[in-house]
């Protein structure tokens, strides 16, 4: 697993809006509002695509 910090994730819909595009590119992954955190249960190109992803929404995500 890795973690990933996300800064701009601020309230429940950024939470959605990060769900849906990672479920859409069928990553296992989990959401902490509170700790403005995704964590990918994957391989390392799992983390780049969710990264890729994120970022396609306008989501800045780096490795914690």
């Amino acid at each position: 697993m890795t973690t990933l910090n996300v800064k701009e994730m601020s309230c429940n819909h950024c939470v959605e809006r990060i769900k849906k595009a990672l479920e859409a590119a069928g990553i296992k992954h989990s959401i902490d509002l509170e700790t403005k955190t995704v964590t990918i249960d994957g391989c390392e190109n799992c983390v780049k695509k969710a990264i890729e992803e994120m970022d396609d929404i306008g989501f800045t995500a780096t490795v914690a």
